[in-house]
């Protein structure tokens, strides 16, 4: 028989590029979404249904951030990730045999902004502001439950790269027409990880009974913002770029209906608890990982 794999909000960019992933390995992927030909998150007895003898579950789901940060649009993200994240943990109380593992989303941006020092799980100082408080209602919605059969890991993602998606497409935009430069200062912090490698650690993850809590999950080489543009002109060969003062961001994020913290904050992450427990990175360095993407 097979093994199932559980992917809630599995639709974006990630979970496509999962499921595929799974499905190449051999495995039955069953997907909560919002979508008709899905599993529904109103479907309580489907949920549990998916969810009886899986191996695992993946929790993606959540209203994208890149959006203004409206009285709305904030409570929508809030409530997006956390109501599913409960949905999902009744569901597991329920079950006569729950799935083994869940990992739960939550992301990087949960740190304060470091341009002094990375943060790693141990020593890294959360931080404030409205992406903070989404971060950790999202892991205290998921903490909630005490699950004796069902492992729980958080997962603080870094900016995921890959050719189908993400940041991408956006960045090469800039570049091809000129406006590949700093953003900002510069110097703020860009954690990234490739998403082949944030595949590799939900199969690393899996097999690994003894581990739980919460996981960096970032590439061990974060560079600055200027060594990232730098590096991605390099990949797509264009000599120059004009850049993108304070000031222009915060207007450009206005007219393109985003927010510029997205650019600005300095994120510094080290996922020091991975490598602690053996896990390699096939795309540590982030020149080799946009060379994958771009280029090859």
């Amino acid at each position: 028989m097979k093994q199932k794999v559980i992917l809630a909000g599995g639709t974006g960019f990630i979970g496509k590029y999962f499921k595929d992933e799974f499905v190449k390995l051999g495995y039955e992927v069953k997907i909560i979404s919002r979508q008709a030909n899905h599993i529904s998150w109103n479907d309580e007895a489907g949920i549990i249904d998916a969810l009886e003898n899986s191996a695992v579950l993946i929790n993606l789901a959540g209203k994208s951030v890149d959006c203004r940060y409206t009285a709305k649009n904030m409570a929508d993200i809030i409530s997006s990730r956390t109501e599913t994240t409960k949905i999902l943990g009744n569901a597991l109380m329920k079950c006569i045999n729950p799935a083994r593992l869940w990992m739960n989303s939550s992301t990087a941006t949960i740190y304060r902004h470091a341009e002094d020092r990375p943060m790693t799980e141990k020593n890294g100082e959360i931080g404030s502001g409205f992406s903070v408080d989404v971060a950790k209602e999202w892991e205290q919605a998921f903490f909630y439950f005490q699950l004796p059969r069902t492992r729980q890991i958080a997962l603080r993602i870094a900016i995921v790269l890959g050719a189908d998606g993400g940041v991408i497409n956006p960045f090469k935009k800039l570049v091809k027409f000129g406006l590949g430069g700093i953003q900002g200062a510069g110097n703020q912090k860009f954690s990234w990880i490739h998403i082949e490698d944030l595949f590799e650690i939900m199969l690393f993850l899996k097999d690994r009974d003894e581990l739980n809590g919460v996981y960096n999950c970032s590439s061990p080489d974060p560079v600055s913002n200027r060594e990232f543009m730098d590096e991605f002109r390099k990949a797509m060969n264009v000599k120059f770029g004009l850049p993108s003062p304070k000031w222009l961001l915060h207007l450009g994020a206005i007219v393109i209906r985003t927010e510029a913290e997205l650019i600005l904050k300095s994120r510094w992450v080290i996922p020091e608890r991975l490598e602690n427990d053996g896990f390699k990175f096939k795309f540590n360095k982030l020149d080799k990982a946009l060379h994958q993407i771009l280029v090859t």
